[in-house]
């Protein structure tokens, strides 16, 4: 996990490949986000493994087979937990997919905001391949990433598709050709987040607000949460100084107040 503050500079990095976070590791990473949600510094965060070729591989089967059916229960209802929290962090969070995100893997991805993937990255939740369903929001957050009928399609047959595919049904925002190094999904999604960072914070966190917010309810009611957001925003410093920026010419300098 990368977090970026207003000067582009790295401030954490935490990465996970392989299986979905463990008990041990569940813990680091709810820690990690309580931590980002208060950071003012923090404009974007970046979500990337350090494992190469393997973004998050979903569960570890060996550890689940050695629980009962309430730890089961119970380990489940946490990592849907933990992707809810990823989902509710205020500032943008892009995920840079470059090898296998299945199952879990993937649900991780579809908690942040945005996502880019290498033309040759795996998805797919392949939970019904192994008498499972997915259990960490899955089956909330594919169809409103991609619709219905492409959501019911991949969970039905636990499919496995590449960046290319995931880009022609709108599960990644951009697909790029892998480099020798193994990251050019993690660079073009440092690409994007430098284009975030210069933008005023605070709008930034009441346009991500406003959708999120909106798109769980009918347009009436989005419309009037967005009313709200932008009352938020009428007095803030980065308002004011937007307009003499643009007045003077020159580029702003928001400040996240």
């Amino acid at each position: 996990m990368l977090r970026l503050g207003r000067a582009g500079r790295e401030l954490l990095r935490w990465g996970h490949g392989g299986a979905a976070p463990r008990r041990g590791a569940e813990v680091l990473l709810f820690s990690a986000l309580e931590q980002l949600r208060f950071d003012e510094k923090v404009r974007v965060v970046l979500f990337k493994s350090e494992v190469k070729g393997v973004f998050c591989a979903g569960a570890d089967l060996k550890e689940r087979a050695q629980m009962d059916d309430a730890e089961v229960g119970h380990f489940v209802k946490r990592l849907r937990n933990l992707m809810d929290e990823i989902a509710a962090l205020p500032v943008p969070t892009i995920a840079a997919i470059d090898g296998y995100a299945l199952g879990g893997g993937l649900e991780l991805a579809l908690a942040c905001d945005l996502r880019v993937a290498a033309s040759s990255a795996k998805m797919g939740l392949i939970e019904t391949t192994r008498g499972l369903l997915p259990g960490a929001g899955g089956t909330q957050r594919l169809p409103r990433c991609v619709g219905i009928g492409f959501a019911k399609e991949l969970i039905f047959t636990g499919r496995q598709i590449d960046g290319q595919q995931a880009a022609s049904i709108g599960l990644v925002n951009h697909t790029v050709p892998q480099n020798n190094e193994g990251d050019a999904a993690y660079q073009r999604a440092l690409t994007l987040a430098k284009e975030i960072l210069p933008q005023a914070p605070f709008a930034v966190k009441m346009g991500k607000l406003a959708i999120n917010r909106g798109m769980e309810v009918d347009i009436a009611s989005g419309m009037a949460i967005e009313g709200m957001c932008y009352a938020q925003n009428i007095p803030t410093r980065d308002r004011q100084e937007g307009m003499a920026a643009f007045k003077e010419k020159r580029p702003p300098r928001f400040i996240g107040k």
